[in-house]
């Protein structure tokens, strides 16, 4: 009877379920899930992960937490104003946002006008804030190259047209960003911009092909720094790396996801945020989840990016405006990846690259940047047609109405514009006479 009776209960959940995705406020009511949760864990663990190395270097114990709380909120704003933007507003300014952000990289490496942190140069810093213009570059690379893309999507089977002129803007980025050198905004450079040739259809030879490329670079950059080749032997030879050497912080973030088991050993009961993990409130800081949260609390952020990767093209296929379906599949991928990323490096499976953990780790730019995508995607769930259809009948939500937020305009192809009848050009001399005839 229990067999039966267990299968009937799946039955009805996974119908419940069934139904409530069918739902037309779905994807916006995920996003938000996700953004409040994982800002929240994100926050609760710089606050935890930070108090020892800002009594080190800060003028308190909560100097890093009050700086984070400070850009979250700065976040917080950004994101409900993005909410309210127009999609073709966001394409509009997309190109000057993407020649600004070109710009910005080229003086922050400058030295006297960027500062250093981290060994790359790769900063500029207003009084108690700091901005870092890699953040920008990716946003504005995604919304451009998708409206690049777009626009020319009925000449992407030549070549010419499919890489010119994105992959070129990217190259330039990925140049001024190892200038400072900064290798993890390279990565997510390079992120965007196989994801955008990926969904805008590039076939799969010169995908390949511009994959191996990609590959042979990152090799090549590898080997002509030391400390990178560095991270890249302790990770092929992890037996062989000095553990109070180059192995140091690796080995350290596995001493501490091992010591949390299963169930972690508490809340703020880290004991390798005392110094003996480097950059646990920030690079590391699913260590410091994975020793104070154990597994479960690293199973339930993995989840809530998996929840955000389902989400976001989810978005993407359900929406008609061919723009807004590329940019939420870029900005979902460049997320997630970043997420994949950073946990692969911090359990041992990649080698270490220095990305952050999206709105869990600390670090302001990143937060703001990150909180704005998740407004750019909250803003594109809520231009389903199946949303704009209830939106329009009044089901509005609570959310919606608390921000009041305006409803979203259904998409409009562009009207193909008929041919004009072509005027023959006026004749010279003296007119025929008519009948067609001498006189």
């Amino acid at each position: 009877m229990a067999g039966p009776a267990l299968g009937s209960h799946l039955l009805t959940v996974r119908t419940k379920v069934a139904g409530w995705l069918a739902r037309p406020l779905t994807s916006f009511q995920l996003i938000l899930a996700v953004f409040g949760m994982l800002c929240g864990i994100g926050l609760t663990m710089v606050l935890s992960a930070s108090t020892v190395d800002a009594l080190t270097h800060e003028r308190g114990a909560y100097g890093v937490f009050v700086k984070q709380v400070l850009y979250a909120f700065i976040g917080l704003v950004l994101f409900v104003l993005v909410l309210r933007v127009p999609p073709r507003l966001m394409r509009q300014i997309s190109f000057p946002a993407t020649v600004a952000s070109v710009l910005l990289l080229l003086l922050v490496a400058i030295p006297g006008i960027g500062a250093v942190r981290g060994g790359a140069r790769s900063w500029f810093i207003i009084g108690p804030l700091s901005f870092q213009p890699l953040e920008l570059a990716k946003l504005a690379l995604a919304l451009w190259g998708a409206h690049v893309l777009v626009v020319k999507r009925a000449l992407l089977e030549q070549r010419r047209h499919l890489l010119v002129p994105v992959v070129p803007v990217a190259l330039v980025m990925c140049a001024l960003l190892m200038l400072q050198p900064e290798l993890g905004g390279t990565i997510t450079i390079v992120i965007v911009l196989f994801a955008l040739l990926w969904f805008a259809g590039t076939p799969l030879p010169l995908f390949g092909a511009l994959s191996l490329g990609a590959l042979s670079g990152a090799l090549l950059l590898a080997v002509t720094a030391g400390y990178r080749s560095q991270r890249v032997q302790t990770f092929l030879h992890p037996e062989a790396a000095d553990a109070q050497g180059a192995g140091y912080q690796s080995m350290q973030a596995m001493y501490a996801m091992g010591e949390g088991g299963f169930f972690g050993k508490g809340l703020g009961q880290s004991s390798s945020k005392y110094l003996y993990l480097p950059n646990a409130h920030n690079d590391f800081i699913f260590a410091v989840i994975g020793e104070e949260l154990g597994m479960i609390g690293c199973a339930v952020v993995v989840l809530l990016f998996a929840v955000l990767a389902y989400t976001g093209l989810r978005i993407a296929a359900r929406n008609t405006d061919p723009w807004i379906r590329l940019v939420s599949a870029v900005i979902t991928v460049w997320i997630v990846s970043q997420a994949v990323i950073n946990i692969g490096y911090v359990i041992g499976l990649l080698p270490v690259t220095g990305l952050t953990l999206p709105l869990i780790s600390s670090g302001g730019t990143s937060m703001v940047s990150t909180m704005v995508c998740f407004g750019v995607l909250a803003n594109f769930a809520r231009h389903e047609p199946a949303c704009i259809s209830a939106l329009k009948s009044g089901s509005q939500g609570r959310i919606a109405k608390l921000l009041r937020l305006p409803v979203p305009d259904p998409y409009r192809p562009p009207m193909k514009r008929r041919p004009q009848p072509i005027t023959p050009p006026p004749l010279r001399g003296r007119p025929p006479a008519p009948g067609g005839g001498r006189r």
